[in-house]
Parts: structure tokens; C-alpha cells; sequence
């Protein structure tokens, strides 16, 4: 799939309030493809770009610290409380694990706004460098891999630890974890744009920017582990909104 149609299927299947904060790829692209611009405006354009995408991951991560916090006081009072009434305990439980999927979904959601917008970049600089036989990218790219929206680490560290604290605390069957296919079929089915279906596309477009294959190259993502995909659908079955047999 060409990445300008990557990019756009993204988008589209982002939240709402995100869909502005992604790369102009295809208006930098129509730039390009009209005419050679000036370095410095060009050097311009993707630099107000990457102080939009710093703006919105700097945002989101404090967010996600503070929400974080929060889920695990709810969770220690639920824990203290659990046995003195059942009925209570099993509504407290249910709230709190749509919660933490949300919560978990719009962390792999942000971990992949930074992939896509990197890539994004990287591809773009490409084109600019083969149209005005250039060398931007390069120096460029080196810049890119030191601005907040690139380091994903802290957002990392959230996702795993919300995935054992969902495997301890809301433990799923075993015959519920199954693969891509399945997953992304009930994910097709279910309806309006929720947070199941936006994650478990972000964590397919994921794998696919991050795979390794004869195109990888020094500006390229690592190829994004398997076992850590794996558990990320199966937390996803959490919440899905059809009953899996």
C-alpha cells in the first residue's frame, strides 16, 4: 500500500479530536511534485509540522501520566473493598476495565501517531532530495530522532504495564486470544468508531510500517515484535462489543 493512502486510512481511523494533528503528506507531497521550493521554506514547513506533532504528544503524555494514576487508585480501592458487596464489586469491575482498555488503546493509538508521522516525514524528505538531488533527509531525520514526539519509551512502558496489570487483575481465557484475522474481523463488524476498532487498526499499521523486508533501511522503523502485538489484541478482546465463542 502506497503510504499516501496509509496515512489518509489512519487518519480516518483516528479519534476525532486527532485528525488535524497528523502530517500534511499529501499537500508537502503536491509542493514537491509542482515545483523545487526553496530549502528554507520547505526546511520551514516540515519544521511547524514537527512542533505540531511535539504540542500534541507532550499533551497526550502528561494526559496519560495523571489518568494513570488515577486508574491505579481506583484499582486499590476496588481492591480494598472487593468482598463486602458483590453486586457492587462486579458494576465497580466492569467500569473500571472499560477504562483501562480505552486507556490502553489511546496509549498504542499515540505510540502509533508517532510511527506514522515519522515515517511520514522520512518519505517525504525523500521525495525532496530525488526531485532537487539533494541531501536534506539525512541531516534532517537526525534532528527528528531527538524531538519529543519520536521518543515513545514512557508511552511504551504504559501499554506493557497496563497489559499485566489487565492479564492479573482482568485475567482473559486462553481461547480467547486469537490472531489478526480474528480480531480484525470482529473489529469490522462491530460498530461506529470506537475505541476497539481505532486501536487494532493502529496496531495493524503498525506491524506493517515495522516489519523487516528488502526496502528496510537506516531511516526506518525496527520491525515491531510479534509477541508484543499479540498481546495487545488480546487485551483488546476485553472490550469488544461482540461476544467471542
Amino acid at each position: 500500500m502506497k503510504f499516501g493512502k496509509r496515512i489518509k486510512e489512519q487518519i480516518q481511523e483516528s479519534l476525532p479530536e486527532w485528525r488535524d494533528k497528523f502530517l500534511r503528506y499529501k499537500e508537502l507531497k503536491n509542493l514537491i511534485s509542482s515545483l523545487a521550493p526553496v530549502e528554507s521554506i520547505f526546511v520551514g514547513l516540515l519544521n511547524a509540522e514537527i512542533d505540531k506533532f511535539n504540542a500534541f504528544f507532550v499533551e497526550q503524555e502528561e494526559d496519560f501520566i495523571i489518568h494513570h494514576k488515577e486508574l491505579q487508585y481506583r484499582i486499590q480501592r476496588l481492591v480494598e473493598k472487593c468482598g463486602h458487596n458483590d453486586e457492587m464489586s462486579r458494576e465497580n469491575i466492569s467500569e473500571i476495565r472499560k477504562d483501562i482498555v480505552n486507556f490502553h488503546g489511546e496509549m498504542v493509538l499515540l505510540v502509533n501517531y508517532s510511527n506514522i508521522n515519522y515515517t511520514g516525514l522520512a518519505k517525504i524528505l525523500k521525495k525532496y532530495d530525488k526531485r532537487t538531488r539533494g541531501g536534506l533527509r539525512s541531516p534532517f531525520i537526525q534532528k527528528v530522532l531527538h524531538q519529543p514526539f519520536f521518543k515513545t519509551d514512557l508511552v511504551s512502558r504504559l501499554v506493557r504495564e497496563w497489559e499485566t496489570t489487565m492479564d492479573a487483575v482482568f485475567p482473559v481465557k486462553v481461547a480467547e486470544a486469537e490472531g489478526y484475522e480474528r480480531c480484525a474481523a470482529v473489529t469490522s463488524a462491530a460498530a461506529g468508531e470506537g475505541i476497539f476498532r481505532n486501536t487494532v487498526a493502529a496496531l495493524l499499521t503498525m506491524k506493517e510500517m515495522r516489519r523487516g523486508s528488502s526496502t528496510y533501511s537506516a531511516f526506518s522503523l525496527p520491525p515491531l515484535n510479534i509477541s508484543d502485538s499479540d498481546n495487545v489484541l488480546r487485551s483488546l478482546h476485553l472490550s469488544s462489543p461482540i461476544p467471542i465463542p
